[in-house]
């Protein structure tokens, strides 16, 4: 018998390149994936994956320097965003052509919000790039994506746990992986991963980090304890609203298996950590799926 599987991606800025590991997890065991559903970097993976694309992605992504992923972001002085996402976008369009989301030999669907009007935007259709440019446009971060004379942010204002949107089919199994689960964090080391090599890359890339908080700090306030407050009073409502939408969307949709990734894992712009995510969502992947086929037998 075929285990089809539905998957359901979430946003969670880096963490969400754990849904990588996941999909190889999922694939190394036999199953086949027949739909996807993400938001924001959930949207990103699950469109190039169903563009048949993301073995190139993680190539790509592992082979670039860390500062080479620090110029393809491309600053901006525009007080609707700090990044206008335009270069990361037209760099991987040369590895990974886009194409209509509706040529895919599989359904995906990508999540974005309509930030005028307050609704969901669900892209099934049309360009895989302005899905996903569409998607991942995190409020104060990425400048919005101007479409069809909306004005339209990352989906996880409305739906960050796509479940109501990947398409089922018969005898299908429901696969979600949460990246931001309210978990405590617990590191799962790899041997091909060493804590030298962890730091190399922390020291590497610390002027893209220096540089990326003096941007957010350049529009928060300018004494030190109310700076504080603010951005921690941004992050930590932006964390809440996420999770309690996740929440509900889990507990109405009832997963077969649900991946949690803790959202203390890792920051939302640890992308120089590609390599070791990977491998926490695959691991995290094995103990979902363990537990899962366990109870088969």
């Amino acid at each position: 018998m075929e285990k089809k599987v539905s998957l359901v991606l979430s946003s969670g800025g880096a963490r969400g390149i754990a849904h990588i590991g996941v999909i190889e997890e999922l694939e190394r065991r036999g199953y086949i994936i027949t739909s996807v559903s993400g938001t924001s970097m959930g949207a990103l993976v699950g469109g190039i994956y169903a563009a048949g694309g993301l073995q190139a992605f993680k190539e790509w992504m592992l082979g670039l320097d860390r500062m080479d992923v620090f110029s393809l972001v491309d600053f901006t002085i525009s007080g609707r965003g700090l990044v206008k996402g335009d270069k990361v976008l037209k760099a991987m369009k040369k590895i990974i052509p886009d194409k209509c989301i509706e040529d895919f030999s599989i359904p995906f669907s990508a999540i974005s919000t309509d930030i005028i009007n307050g609704k969901e935007i669900v892209f099934d259709k049309g360009s895989l790039y302005e899905a996903i440019r569409a998607s991942v446009s995190i409020p104060t971060v990425f400048t919005p994506f101007e479409y069809q004379g909306m004005i339209l942010v990352d989906g996880g204002v409305v739906n960050p746990m796509p479940i109501n949107r990947v398409k089922r089919s018969d005898n299908d199994i429901l696969v979600v992986v949460d990246v931001n689960s309210n978990i405590p964090f617990k590191h799962i080391k790899k041997k091909e991963i060493t804590e030298e090599k962890i730091l190399a890359k922390d020291k590497r890339f610390s002027k893209y980090v220096d540089l990326l908080t003096h941007k957010f700090n350049e529009l928060l306030p300018k004494h030190d304890k109310d700076k504080l407050g603010y951005f921690n009073l941004i992050a930590k409502t932006t964390n809440l609203m996420v999770h309690q939408l996740s929440s509900i969307a889990i507990e109405k949709g009832k997963p077969d298996v649900l991946i949690n990734i803790s959202s203390e894992s890792y920051g939302i712009f640890d992308f120089y950590k590609t390599e070791e995510i990977i491998e926490f969502g695959k691991a995290k992947a094995k103990i979902a799926l363990n537990a899962y086929e366990k109870k088969l037998v």
